[in-house]
């Protein structure tokens, strides 16, 4: 068993190794989880006694595959959670992020097993996020960020890499959501902000918009 704060380690090691291939630095942790390095050094080795990180001092941390698969588990009740809450109980995609931190940590297999019959098994969450298996497997599509996009590019809006509120109610002002179609009119030279079209209307969004919204070609 692992307390609520552990898990968040875990949680929050599980995603940045998701974007590197070699151990994850105490720093990154720290940035990651707004703390101490010192702390995380302290949690880290915790962890190494109950077999789910290897850390080595100068070559950051890695998950085991127990580690994995735990933190995993704890991912795809996370998203599992926000399924359900934006589904049955109609919560906006901006509402659903912290009530889900909450209802992560409930312990019990069963339940989350019959949650994701109950919802049919989703693939991604409400964000685009991929939800594990229950064995922990990931499923990742191929997909790239708007910005990357070059004039007369178009895809379908497939995810957001930023899930803030304060971002995703951006979104909903601008109209965007996942399955929107988006074509690439303009891109400006001076700071790489995007003409676009979507739903037959033409509007421009900036760099940062646009190097936050995942697309499928």
């Amino acid at each position: 068993m692992f307390t609520l704060s552990e898990e968040n380690y875990l949680k929050a090691i599980y995603h940045l190794e998701i974007d590197v291939d070699k151990g994850i630095s105490t720093n990154s942790i720290a940035k990651k989880l707004e703390t101490k390095a010192s702390s995380v050094t302290d949690m880290v080795k915790k962890l190494s006694e109950k077999e789910v990180v290897v850390y080595k001092k100068y070559q950051g941390v890695k998950l085991t595959n127990y580690g994995k698969k735990t933190a995993a588990n704890i991912v795809r009740k996370h998203r599992l959670w926000e399924v359900f809450l934006v589904e049955k109980l109609n919560f906006s995609w901006d509402e659903v992020h912290d009530v889900a931190e909450q209802l992560e940590h409930i312990k019990s297999p069963k339940l989350i097993n019959q949650l994701d019959s109950f919802l049919g098994f989703p693939s991604n969450d409400p964000h685009g996020d991929p939800i594990p298996d229950k064995e922990g497997n990931l499923k990742i599509i191929e997909k790239s960020l708007l910005s990357t996009f070059y004039k007369n590019e178009s895809g379908v809006c497939v995810g957001v890499d930023d899930s803030s509120s304060e971002f995703l109610r951006y979104l909903d002002k601008k109209g965007i959501t996942l399955g929107k179609q988006i074509t690439v009119l303009e891109k400006e030279d001076f700071d790489d902000s995007l003409s676009i079209e979507m739903d037959n209307k033409k509007f421009s969004i900036s760099n940062k918009i646009a190097n936050n919204l995942y697309m499928k070609k």
